[in-house]
């Protein structure tokens, strides 16, 4: 598709993408309908394929199932070809997941984080090991935006008057990222405070964008084209019901180890020639950054226990956590309002540990299937240098996975 001005912007519900500057204005009217209808399309997910998955996805199979929880993306596209630092190629964005939307930023909910391994970053979680506590959302970007996207939480904050501004003195919020910089002018610094506001601006519920869009626009994943996914399950304790949501951010691992569905699928997918194939110290860079939300009644510890159990659906499709890679994951639970009052005791409730297996599975299998739809939904992408990373090739994933008897039927 031609390229479209730069200052233009097509914005569709927690999502904006900014793209190329080259058409003049009427091009850019007679293609802004065919633009939104193709981003507004919704894109196959991986049970749409056949891949099989273990336990009950909610009705989205999304972390927004999970009431309460928002989404948004600003998605940043422009330029193509030779790299020049603070013009492009640019392949970045921003993605925000609101724990309680974007009026109950003050009530806080409880949380806990886990790294399983440090090459990477997520802000404020000191605070967040030693209170217990998360505050406002959590943003996700590219490794060297982490900055300015901490920087405008703060400010979107105090202007939106979180309750009041003259009184908001003090924030530590959650900004976590992974390197796009194989695709991506990451040194340009493109990300600025006003794609983190739109970001959370245009939070949502429902569906929720996959792939290239927002802070994963320019990752990759096992050696194919990665960025956003999401997945959630439903399940029982004591009758009662309960939902848990995951979404990835994902940009690890090398195309070797990767296992769909326990078939090591990146041994059987060769690439067709030697631009398909990211360059394994190209993978080592490479993190994930997880987010899950619960509406479980859960303490900080217990949701510390969730994080831990990330490591373990990444594990089913085969990632080593290499040396390179910042693999960072949070959890919180939307059960408790009001938990963090200032002025008087509270009463909370909590599951007991003995209950836990069935939250501990959920993640670990809307972990594994998150990332996969991330992969499912990104699309071949051509970046700085004509750098190119290769979408995972549908139909080669299907004929794997019935050479294996492992293809489910479809609808």
């Amino acid at each position: 598709m031609p390229s479209l001005p730069l200052k233009s912007s097509s914005r569709i519900p927690g999502h904006r993408t900014r793209l190329t500057k080259s058409l003049c204005a009427l091009a850019v009217t007679l293609l802004s309908a065919p633009l939104l209808a193709a981003q507004t399309a919704p894109r196959q997910r991986a049970r749409d394929l056949g891949v099989p998955f273990d336990g009950t996805p909610g009705p989205l199979n999304a972390i927004t199932d999970v009431s309460g929880v928002l989404v948004g993306h600003t998605t940043l596209i422009s330029g193509e070809g030779k790299l020049q630092i603070g013009k492009g190629p640019v392949r970045t964005g921003v993605t925000a997941v609101l724990p309680r939307g974007k009026n109950s930023m003050n009530d806080a909910v409880m949380a806990g984080w886990w790294s399983l391994n440090g090459n990477g970053e997520m802000t404020g979680t000191t605070w967040v090991e030693e209170s217990g506590f998360l505050e406002g959302p959590v943003m996700i970007t590219n490794t060297h935006s982490v900055g300015v996207v901490r920087d405008a939480v703060i400010q979107w904050r105090v202007s939106h008057g979180q309750p009041d501004p003259t009184g908001y003195w003090w924030s530590l919020p959650v900004v976590a990222e992974t390197w796009d910089g194989w695709l991506n002018d990451i040194n340009g610094f493109h990300v600025t405070k006003d794609d983190a506001f739109h970001a959370i601006d245009t939070a949502h519920n429902g569906p929720v964008e996959e792939g290239s869009v927002g802070g994963g626009t320019g990752m990759i994943c096992n050696g194919f084209k990665g960025g956003i996914g999401t997945s959630s399950r439903r399940f029982q304790i004591k009758g009662e019901n309960y939902t848990l949501g995951v979404l990835v951010q994902c940009n690890y691992g090398s195309r070797q180890n990767l296992r769909i569905a326990g078939i090591p699928v990146g041994r059987e997918i060769p690439g067709q020639d030697d631009s398909a194939f990211v360059p394994s110290d190209v993978a080592e860079r490479g993190s994930i950054i997880v987010v899950i939300a619960t509406d479980a009644p859960l303490l900080s510890h217990q949701l510390k226990r969730l994080a831990r159990r990330v490591s373990l659906g990444l594990g089913r499709n085969g990632s080593i956590s290499g040396n390179g890679s910042g693999d960072i994951f949070i959890a919180f639970s939307t059960a408790n309002p009001n938990a963090e009052a200032a002025d008087h005791p509270v009463t909370v409730q909590m599951l007991p540990n003995d209950l836990l297996e069935p939250v501990f599975s959920s993640v670990v299998q809307a972990t594994e299937e998150s990332i996969i739809n991330a992969m499912v939904a990104a699309e071949t992408m051509t970046g700085i240098e004509n750098h190119r990373v290769t979408a995972l090739p549908h139909d080669q994933l299907q004929s794997v996975l019935k050479k294996y008897n492992r293809l489910q039927p479809t609808p």
